[in-house]
Formats: C-alpha cells, structure tokens, sequence
C-alpha cells in the first residue's frame, strides 16, 4: 500500500524503469495529437490508491461508526488513561505509532472528536463550532475519556485485534461500540469515486428508537445539528442519496430597525454567515445598514436596517439569497466487510442495534464463563482444604506424583462440579500458600460460593432474556447520560421564498419606446421603475405582441412600446384591458385577459396576429379595475350616433389567446377614459397555514376570511402586545402569537391580566386606536403578564379561586359586557378580585347578533357582452387615436 502523500512520486520513480510499451504507448510522431492509455502499474495502483481512501482514510466502518484515524485516536487515549488529562500533543504522538500519517491531521481529527462533545473530555481552547474558531495548538490543550465513552467504547475482551502497520503493536480492527455512535456524531468523507455525508441526531432520539427497534416498534429518525437552527426534513429521504435537508437561521425582530439571529444553520459559522450577508448587501439583494457579531457561548448577530426597511422582507431576503438557510444532502455510505455500502439511516441504526444486543451476549457469555471458573475453582479449594487433600503430597518426590496424588484425593469429592477438572486446576491447588490454608473459613468459603451461584443465576437469566436486557441496558445509558442531550434542532415545514418577492429593487429600469429597447443602462431615456437584476419584465407592442424577458442592461424587443412593467408569473389579479382593430378585417375586438404562464423571450399575440393590427386602447390593472371608455367613431353621412360607451365591467376575463368581443366593423376615431373603474374580483380570501406560520391564499391551514384593499389583520401576542396588519404574505409572525383574525374596528377586545405592581387582576375592554402602530395593553410592570383574552362580542370568564386554610370559594363568573365598559387601550381596568386566583377559564361567550353594513355583491364574472355594437355607419379609412 502507497502512502498517500508520496504517491505521485513513488508514481514516477517506479515507472521510470519501466519499458515505455509497458505502461504508455509512445506516440506516431510528436506534431499530431495522440491517445494515450493508462495500462500497467498506473491502472493498477490508482484501484489500490482508491481502494486505500475509500477503506483506510475517508468513509466510516458499520460497525463502529469510526474512520481509522478517529478508532486509532480513541484506542490511544485508552492506552495513555489514567483518569486524570493527557496533552493532546502526547496522545498524537501516541496515535502515530498506529496511524501512519502526519501529526496535524491527526490533531484536526482529534479536535473534530472533542467538539462533538460525547467522547472526548476536554480542557483548554478546543475551537468553538459556531464561530468557525480553530482550537489552540496541541501543546496548550489536554483531553481524557468521557464516562459515557468508558461505558460504551471499550471491552477488550471482546475485541478483536489486529497488528498495527509497523508491525509492532496491536490495534484494534473495529472498537466494540454499543451505542449508534455514527448517527449520534455524523460522518463526512471524501474519497476517489464516492463520498459519505451522515448527518448528527439526537441522542435521546436514537436510543428511543433502539429501543422500539428491539420491541418490533416503528420508528423515524431526523437530523439534530449542534448549531441548532430550524429544519425542513419533509424530504430528508432516510439519508439516503438525492434526499435533502433544508436549515435556517432563527431569525427575530428585536425592534422595527433590528434583526438578531440567534441560531445559526449546520455547516455554517457566524463568520461565514456574516460574509454572505455583506456580500448579498453589496450586490443590492437587500439593504442594511451595518452587522454586528456579539456571539460568545450563544449566537447573536444584530442586523441593523435602514428606516423605512420593511423588517419581514428582509428575514425573507436573508434566507434567499444568504447563508442564513442552507440545503444539505445527505449521503449515507459506509464501510462494511471491506466494501462501501450506501444505506440509510433507519438500516444503520437496526444493524447498530442488532450489533450491540450481539455484543451484549458476548459480554455475558464471557462473564458467564468466568463466574463458573471462578466457581470451579473455589469449589475445588474448598475441597481441597476442607478435606485435607494437600497432605497426600508429603511424601511425593515428583512433580506428575504430586498431580497425581491430588487428582486422586479429589476424586470422591468432585460429582457436584460442573466440568472435568484439568491439569492446570491441579497445579493452582498446589500454589495455595499455607497461610491461606491455615486461615481458611468454611463458612465464609460456602457464603462466597452461594454468591457467585446467584451471579451465574443472574447472567443466565439475562442471556435467556436478551432482547430485555438489552432494553434496560439502553434505558439506562439514557438516564445516565440523556440529561442535557435534548433535540436542539426545531423540525418544521418551510414555505418556498419566491426570490423576486423579496430582492431588494436595487436598480432602475428605462424604456425606448420608439426604438423598442429596455434596460438598465438607458439612463438618458423614460424612466419606468425601479426592480432588481432577477426581475422578468413584461413588455407589450403597439402591434399586439407581448413578450416577457430577464432584465438586462439593454435589450430590443421591438419598436412602438405601449406598456412595460415587472411581471409576477403568479400574479393572478392584474388584468389587462385591450381594445384592437384587426389587420385583416378592420374589425375592433376588446379583450379582458391575464398573462401567467410563459416562455421567457417568446413572441405572444393577442390579436388575431394578422399583418396591420393594431392595439387602439390599453390599460394594465393591479387589481383587476374596470375602467368605463367613450368610443368616438369617425364621420360618415348615414351615421347617426358617432359616440357609445363601452363599459370593460362587462367583460369575462379571459386566457390571452382569446379572440375577444366584436366592438365595431368600423374604423375609430378616438378612444377616451369616462370613468376610472373598481375592482371586478371578489376580496381575495387569505389562509393562514399553522405548520410553516405563513400566509397563503392557495387554500392551506385556516380559513382567515375575504380581503379588500383596505382590510386588515388584527394580532395579539402572550406578551400582552396588539396591532393590526396589512395581510402580506411575506409577514413573519412571532412565536408568542395567541390571535389571529380578520380585524373588525368595532369589535372591543376582552382580557384579564395579572398586575405585577399591585398584585391584583384587572379586567379591561378595548378597541385597538391607532392602526398602525404595536401597543401594550396590559401594565408594563416586569411581573405583570397576560392571563386570558377574547375577540368575541360578549365573552364569560370563570375565575377559579385558590384553597385559603382548606376552604374552597365559590367561582366568579363574568360577564365582561356587564363587569366593565369599553374604555382605552392604556386604562388599566376593574378590579377583578382581591382574592388568590388559581386559573382563569373561558367559558361560552353569550349570543350577540352582527350588525353588518350591507353591500352590493361584486361578481367575479361579469356577463359577457355579445355580438356587435349598434350598427353605425363610419368611414372605415379613418384614423384612429390611442389613449393610454
């Protein structure tokens, strides 16, 4: 086997001997390019280089869950322990006499151990994981076993051994681990041809599983990462290749121009993370002002926004375009009878769990065996003592007469012995010191023997109840070392964050009209607005196309511009208002249509696509307005009424492909705006979706109700905190949330709380005053907190009262319609009771009828119009004006 770091020269030097055919074919003539084939010694040696990576350097054994280094790091500090800290400096230099590779790579593993924080004891500066930190030299820092190490890790008498590379030593070839110790660390490893990426999981979660395992239970196993952080595992795939695990930052608004992250992704530092968000902030993805890194033992990175910067777009930002949300694949490979095998993570803990019941029988199986020799033996002193059988060796002058002769005093006395006495038990009765003799206890030897028959009772029990032994050898090691060891990792299903959502508009984008070019570098032509670099841009021509492209500096799409605008594919609520005249006809159609899915840089027409048409009226709609236009017709003599209205409210919205309605078989003058229209989509219903804490309007979660323009979203916090909101859908919601609902001005809000200054509960009810700002509604005493609150019109509570020298209240029942009248927001409220109060409980809130203002059903469809307008005459050669 090649070292590796020698290879490319021991690559040379061998083959340099050789004859050229033997390992490369010597090209025709040097001036033309030739093949050249790897054969011989360079094919040969490369499978064994790579065979020595995948086997020896890069992918962890099954049955262990170490890499080399790593089992022979653990086996030397075994060796060098003593229970008190060793220089890590002396176990490296103790782990080269096994390992056959440099020092400093053998440190770094050692270190990568240590930080895992399950092996290894350490003391002194071994790095921090969340910064990125290296830890000191290893001169400075010093390591021993864990208990849980010593625990799990080490039976040499089940080990099986093997001669280290030299030669000189033994070493173990797999360490006897009975715990799932590859799940719990995680493994990552590059080799020639394949790699591995384990990811970490709880401990407590994997010996719950274990234990299920071995009960016949079904189990599931998801990641738990040391940084903590958030994680979508919906398409984990057990580990096994093409799954993947999405992380995110904890991210929070620690006041309206502040963001502080808290946790921070797995395989991210904050130093790393820091990087990608000066970076995203130089590029434009979005805006702050400065960071700050305040991390010690925790996270905490401050991100400070400019005013006006909208705190929720920013969170969304950060995980699109920063390191704050990562995408980790997994890839579970590991070695197994000297071959890689790619399983995944619920195979590697059964094989894991199987293999520790094994180990544990083989463990018994060998205490068994040595409580019965221990047994044996002492039931053979007492034998020989009690029965003063060493006196048969006075007068033997030989070393077989003296065997012999106790091997004969034995016989009348050994029919109770489990096994054939041998001549090694003959010869440890004859190396019994007299003192012993002369001390010896019958009694005390009978009491020793009686108790090693209850040990030998009790291994063979547990050998005969495997399966339960092994339960409680798990439950144990929970209980031991489970403590402190809880999931830090939050499980939870993330919402895609669409990026042009949430890219900061960073650019300004320009239009040529005429020429029919668009960008952002056409700084000396008609401004349209400002968007960012991932932006797709709509764009529609005087002649009825439309195209839809990436922005760019600058790029022509055609001449006559009539609209341009940043197109959202999913926007389903802008409405195009068209009205054409067609090429081929002359005819005049009007369209009501929308534009979702396209093919960037693809030529549409919305006309018929005959040559000469022409689009006579436009207008784009954000939310789907209806405009009402006054068509005037060109001049002819039997024409009678020249000027009609034509009301776009009137329309069906359809696909842009549609042909549209026939306005007139004549030519138009002028097209004019009368009226400015409303909206002809009903108010959008809003879902809020409790398992990604999000709002969506595709039918997800919970029904929150129907929106207009001018609604808004009423929520109240634990903390005692109420506001209302826009309903975007960007909008972060804080775990504390209690509340969450359509808000109605005029509906009061109930709540009890608890004052901290004067030890009293106060009932209050309020309308939220200023719409626009977050206020607290309870006192700001440190102690104060809030108890219960309610939305209804007229709630009930219950006030359950405490024993006061074993004597029960009767319960308070209010009717907060009855107890207080709606005052302000900062009132402090009537006093509820003087009383101890155990709890608080809602009961049902009385009936009340809603007065609610009535209001013209809007339709979402509108009768189509049919056919043609009146019949007029009209000079078809007449110009028409475009109104836009």
């Amino acid at each position: 086997m090649i070292h590796e770091d020698n290879f490319d020269a021991e690559l040379d030097k061998n083959n340099s001997d050789l004859p050229i055919d033997e390992h490369i074919e010597a090209p025709v003539e040097e001036e033309k390019e030739t093949i050249t084939k790897v054969t011989g010694m360079y094919k040969d040696w490369f499978l064994d280089y790579a065979s020595y990576v995948i086997l020896e350097r890069a992918v962890p054994a099954i049955e262990d869950g170490f890499k080399p280094v790593q089992r022979r790091i653990m086996h030397s500090i075994k060796e060098l322990d003593d229970g008190r800290y060793n220089k890590v400096a002396n176990i490296v230099g103790h782990t080269m006499q096994y390992h056959p590779h440099g020092d400093a790579s053998i440190a770094d593993a050692m270190v990568q151990l240590g930080q895992k924080e399950l092996l290894i004891d350490m003391q002194g500066n071994w790095g921090n994981i969340l910064t990125g930190d290296s830890a000191a030299a290893s001169r400075y820092i010093e390591a021993r076993l864990s208990k849980f190490a010593l625990d799990v890790l080490y039976s040499p008498k089940i080990t099986t051994w093997q001669l280290s590379y030299d030669g000189r030593r033994n070493e173990p070839v797999n360490l006897p681990v009975k715990f799932p110790l590859l799940l719990a660390q995680g493994a990552e490893g590059i080799a020639v041809g394949l790699s591995t990426k384990v990811l970490p999981h709880n401990f407590n979660e994997l010996i719950d599983a274990s234990i299920k395992i071995l009960k016949g239970k079904p189990f599931t196993l998801y990641p738990d990462f040391p940084t903590q952080g958030i994680a979508d595992v919906s398409n984990y795939n057990d580990g096994l290749r093409g799954g993947r695990v999405r992380v995110r930052a904890r991210i929070s608004q620690l006041d309206k121009n502040t963001l502080v992250i808290t946790q921070i992704p797995f395989s991210t530092t904050t130093t790393s993370l820091i990087e990608s968000v000066l970076k995203a902030n130089e590029k434009g993805k979005i805006k702050i002002k400065k960071i700050e890194d305040n991390t010690a033992a925790e996270v905490e990175i401050l991100v400070h926004l400019p005013a006006g910067t909208s705190p929720d777009k920013t969170i969304d930002a950060l995980y699109a375009f920063t390191a704050c949300e990562t995408s980790i694949a997994p890839l579970g490979c590991v070695i197994e009878n000297n071959r890689p095998l790619f399983i995944g993570v619920s195979e590697m803990l059964k094989i894991s769990t199987h293999q520790t019941v094994d180990l544990l029988r083989r463990e018994l199986e060998i205490e068994l065996h040595e409580l019965e020799e221990k047994w044996h033996f002492l039931s053979l002193e007492r034998i020989f003592i009690e029965n003063r059988i060493y006196r048969h060796i006075e007068e033997e002058e030989t070393w077989e007469g003296v065997l012999n002769a106790i091997d004969e005093g034995l016989k009348p006395f050994i029919t109770n012995l489990k096994r054939a006495i041998t001549q090694e038990d003959l010869a440890r009765l004859t190396e019994i010191k007299i003192k012993r003799i002369s001390r010896f206890d019958i009694d005390k030897a009978n009491q020793n023997i009686e108790a090693l028959e209850g040990d030998i009772e009790k291994v063979k029990f547990n050998l005969a109840n495997l399966i339960d032994f092994a339960i409680n050898y798990f439950t144990t090691l929970k209980e031991k070392y489970g403590k402190g060891k809880e999931r830090k990792t939050e499980l939870k299903s993330f919402d895609t964050i669409e990026a042009t959502k949430v890219v900061l508009r960073n650019t300004k984008l320009y239009v040529n009209k005429a020429e029919g070019f668009f960008g952002t570098s056409l700084k000396k032509d008609e401004y349209v607005c400002d968007c960012s670099d991932i932006d797709d841009i709509i764009v529609f021509l005087r002649d009825g196309s439309v195209m839809v492209s990436r922005v760019d500096e600058k790029k022509f799409v055609g001449k006559d511009i009539i609209h341009i605008a940043v197109w959202d594919k999913n926007d389903k609520r802008t409405i195009y208002n068209m009205i054409y005249r067609d090429g081929k006809s002359g005819s005049s159609f009007v369209k009501r249509f929308n534009i979702m899915g396209v093919t960037r840089d693809k030529m549409y027409q919305l006309t018929q696509g005959k040559a000469g048409s022409q689009v006579l009226y436009f207008s784009a709609n954000p939310n789907g307005e209806a405009e009402v236009v006054n068509i005037l017709l060109r001049q002819l003599a039997n024409v009678k009424k020249l000027k009609f209205d034509l009301d776009f409210a009137e329309l069906l919205i359809k696909g842009r492909a549609a042909k549209g309605n026939v306005v007139t078989k004549y030519a138009i003058k002028k097209i004019e705006l009368k009226e400015k229209g409303i909206s002809t989509l009903r108010p959008r219903k809003i879902w809020f979706d409790n398992t990604v804490n999000r709002l969506n309007v595709d039918g997800r979660g919970d029904l929150l109700g129907e929106f207009k323009a001018d609604d808004r979203l009423l929520i109240i916090n634990q903390s005692g905190k109420v506001k209302t909101i826009v309903p975007e859908l960007t909008t972060h919601f804080d775990e504390d949330m209690i509340v969450l609902e359509k808000w109605k001005p005029t509906k009061p809000i109930s709540a009890i709380y608890f004052d901290g200054e004067k030890a009293r509960y106060f009932a209050k009810r309020f309308l939220v005053e200023n719409e626009n700002k977050e206020e607290v509604f309870i006192s700001e005493h440190e102690g104060s907190k809030l108890e219960i609150v309610s939305t209804d019109y007229r709630p009930v509570f219950e006030v359950v009262f405490s024993k006061v020298k074993g004597v029960q209240k009767e319960n308070l029942v209010l009717d907060l319609e009855q107890f207080i009248v709606v005052k302000g927001i900062k009132a402090l409220g009537n006093q509820v009771t003087t009383d101890k109060v155990r709890q608080i409980n809602a009961l049902e809130s009385l009936p009340y009828v809603e007065v609610e203002e009535e209001e013209e059903e809007e339709e979402e469809i509108m009768p189509e119009l049919n056919g043609d307008m009146p019949n007029i005459g009209i000079d078809e050669d007449g110009q028409s004006t475009l109104l836009f």
